[in-house]
């Protein structure tokens, strides 16, 4: 192994420990957030070095005993290639297709808030709250409910509908989430639920005021050219939820 390549082995490496305490940081978070249900949903992240893969939870697991050294490795058609545990079909059939299109992360839940809102004849999002503005240009809908997403070619659908957006509703589901971290799809997955629970609660104490005109068009300025501010932000975000799993003790890292 020539210096080069023995560095680009270790760079590879360092990230994919990173990679796994990140993903397994998340799963934790969401438990705190009450995201979780039950042993279902999936968190998936694409394997550094290794587009061809990606981590995921392994299924029978409850996220609170996620951990950085029990999340397992598959292929993008399912196979277990590290690690000890099974895939769950939905996680294969879901998030593979993204993985294939270059999205790095891919969080899917059926969060109360959010998935309430995917129940209604008219599941936007719409922008008459702050979190809703500022989401609002990233969804992408999915209407067509089709059952359980345990295949390929309907995952190949969802990818399909999701196209160059970040975010997916998916009626009478729930949601996805993608970013290029765990920090960016973690932190987006949290204020859609923030943003849907706000709207369903206002929605049912009578009828909301929308943020509109030339407020609405600044702001959509302004997010457009500070990404880089944005992403600063979402980095921080994930860092304190880290320091504070570790303060209380959680062996997430592990």
């Amino acid at each position: 192994m020539t210096a080069s390549t023995l560095r680009t082995h270790n760079c590879d490496r360092e990230q994919q420990v990173n990679a796994r305490i990140d993903l397994a940081a998340a799963h934790r978070q969401a438990v705190n957030d009450g995201f979780i249900e039950g042993i279902d949903n999936h968190f998936t992240l694409s394997v550094p070095g290794h587009p061809d893969r990606f981590y995921v939870n392994a299924f029978g697991l409850h996220w609170s005993e996620v951990k950085a050294s029990n999340i397992i490795e598959v292929s993008l058609d399912g196979h277990v290639v590290g690690g000890s545990g099974i895939a769950n079909l939905s996680a294969v059939s879901i998030h593979a297709p993204m993985h294939r299109r270059g999205i790095a992360c891919v969080l899917h839940t059926h969060m109360p808030y959010a998935t309430a809102l995917s129940q209604l004849e008219n599941m936007t999002l719409e922008p008459s709250s702050q979190n809703a503005m500022v989401l609002h240009d990233l969804i992408a809908y999915d209407y067509d409910y089709n059952g359980l997403a345990n295949t390929q070619d309907e995952g190949e659908r969802l990818a399909d509908v999701l196209g160059s957006k970040q975010i997916l509703i998916l009626a009478n589901h729930g949601v996805v989430t993608t970013g290029e971290t765990v920090a960016e799809a973690y932190h987006r997955l949290y204020f859609l639920e923030r943003a849907a629970m706000t709207q369903m609660i206002a929605s049912a104490a009578g009828k909301r005021r929308m943020i509109g005109g030339e407020v609405l068009t600044r702001s959509r300025t302004r997010l457009q050219t500070a990404k880089q501010e944005f992403s600063a932000e979402v980095d921080l975000y994930f860092n304190a939820v880290k320091r504070v799993l570790s303060a209380r003790g959680s062996d997430y890292a592990a």
